[in-house]
């Protein structure tokens, strides 16, 4: 008989596709939307409750999140659920803060705004 933490990791799994290139475990199924603070998250229905998958992840292969610490995508990408060091790792707020804050400023463009938000020109 299978575990339920071998079933977990089985419908986590089935819906990621993991990019050769950085590792990453990208989950291809429901997010918290495409607007707000916490856009993008990875969203899946577990024991009939809506659920962060990198949490349920997390979870599964580590235990409990203790309550004054939160994880952070190291990889800098919400949508990747891999629960190992250099992608989701545990941290504290204050550790989690700066590390936003430091991706922020290195997201700056050309135009002041995000990396992403500069429009390419055509001559």
């Amino acid at each position: 008989m299978i575990s339920r933490r071998d079933q977990i990791r089985e419908k986590i799994m089935a819906r990621v596709e993991i990019d050769e290139g950085t590792g990453c475990y990208n989950w291809t199924g429901p997010t918290s939307g495409e607007t707000g603070r916490g856009k993008d998250y990875p969203r899946m229905s577990l024991s009939g409750q809506t659920v962060a998958v990198h949490k349920v992840m997390w979870t599964n292969e580590h235990g409990f999140i203790p309550g004054k610490k939160e994880l952070d995508h190291a990889c800098r990408n919400r949508r990747c659920v891999r629960p190992d060091a250099g992608h989701v790792e545990l941290v504290t707020r204050k550790e989690n803060a700066r590390r936003r804050e430091r991706a922020k400023r290195s997201m700056l463009g050309h135009n002041s705004g995000r990396a992403l938000e500069c429009a390419e020109t055509t001559p």
